[in-house]
């Protein structure tokens, strides 16, 4: 996936290196997810108020930061480069509905993957040794909750949201509207979902600022 080699001092910033598949316009548009390394942590209820979402937030941080800074005492990976951090990430999905994030808004019936994209040199033992280090450190935390996947999003439609999360809604009218037109169907199921990429942290910046990617898969339509 690396479009180059990067130096010692020079930082991987995936957001910047892969600008399509994170910094989209809010005019919509179709791109081809490749696939990609994550941690994720699956989890039910409401993101702002429950405690599993807390969690998971502890989890999945703790794992990447611990990923990225393991030079800092000389353990490092086989091939680690310099890179930030990539953006949180979520899959959301309602049981026994075709949730397209705006036909359900009881956020306690939401079902969700959270996860981060890792660097490619980010293998299992790798990721065994990240749980065994912020297992030391955090041992309230369950890691058992985490998983490193091999993850392939396909064909999918995206808009840039900015604004509150509550507002998404206007932006996923306009995304359907531009698949209808387009001549592809939304392929929402259990293996594709509605797709979220936080590129803002709602503790720092005001609602009105905050920029999120809404992807969702899609498919030709049949002729």
């Amino acid at each position: 996936m690396r479009k180059r080699g990067y130096g010692e001092l020079e930082k991987l910033d995936y957001k910047k290196e892969y600008r399509d598949l994170y910094l989209p316009k809010k005019k919509p548009s179709i791109v081809q997810v490749p696939e990609m390394v994550f941690i994720m942590v699956d989890g039910r209820g409401n993101p702002n108020t429950g405690e599993e979402y807390q969690q998971a937030m502890e989890v999945l941080y703790g794992l990447s930061y611990g990923i990225k800074m393991s030079k800092m005492n000389g353990s490092q990976p086989e091939g680690y480069f310099e890179y930030v951090v990539p953006p949180l990430e979520g899959l959301w999905w309602v049981k026994d509905v075709e949730f397209d994030g705006k036909n359900v808004t009881d956020k306690e019936k939401f079902c969700w993957t959270s996860m981060i994209r890792q660097p490619e040199f980010v293998t299992e033992s790798v990721f065994e040794w990240a749980k065994e280090m912020l297992g030391h450190k955090k041992p309230q935390l369950d890691l058992s909750k985490a998983r490193l996947v091999k993850f392939t999003e396909g064909l999918c439609a995206q808009i840039m949201h900015v604004g509150p999360y509550d507002n998404e809604a206007a932006s996923i009218e306009i995304l359907e509207t531009y698949i209808e037109m387009e001549g592809y169907v939304q392929e929402l199921n259990e293996l594709r979902r509605h797709h979220e990429i936080y590129l803002g942290d709602p503790r720092k910046t005001k609602p009105e600022n905050l920029k999120t990617v809404i992807r969702h898969p899609v498919m030709r339509k049949e002729r």
